[in-house]
């Protein structure tokens, strides 16, 4: 299964750390939006779409990059970092999932998990969740792509 993802890491590095735990699992390649064509991306049988969360949003670039792709077919999944939980009424990745199946993409999970905000407020602070993604967010990414091969 050829299989490739995507991802815009901009504040701490921690969205590409999690991609890279996935990507061993994967055997895929993790680039950054700029650094692919649409026409490449059709090429994968599997495709991770992934950002930093801010202010309880995906990323713009990843998503101005998704909604300028061709309708596809072809099989995807959603992944996110962010300093705060996620709500269960207004999932983060939402949007993104949705955006990705109305270009007819089967969007099979989503996998997020908390790690390092220096975001407005928390800078003062020093940030929080200063140690993550750690090494049981990153086993847990690991775990989320397994499934995705089975």
């Amino acid at each position: 299964m050829k299989t490739l993802l995507v991802c815009t890491s901009v504040s701490h590095g921690n969205t590409r750390r999690v991609a890279r735990a996935m990507a061993e699992v994967l055997d895929a390649r993790v680039v950054a939006p700029q650094e692919v064509t649409a026409g490449e991306v059709a090429g994968h049988d599997l495709v991770g779409f992934g950002s930093g969360v801010f202010a309880h949003r995906m990323h713009p670039e990843l998503l101005r990059f998704v909604a300028a792709l061709p309708p596809s077919p072809g099989r995807a999944f959603v992944f996110a970092t962010s300093g705060l939980p996620e709500l269960a009424f207004a999932p983060f990745t939402r949007p993104l999932v949705r955006l990705l199946a109305g270009q007819g993409r089967a969007v099979e999970a989503t996998f997020t998990c908390r790690a390092f905000d220096t975001w407005a407020p928390f800078r003062l602070i020093g940030g929080i969740n200063k140690q993550r993604p750690d090494t049981d967010d990153l086993s847990t990414a690991r775990a989320f792509a397994r499934r995705l091969l089975t």
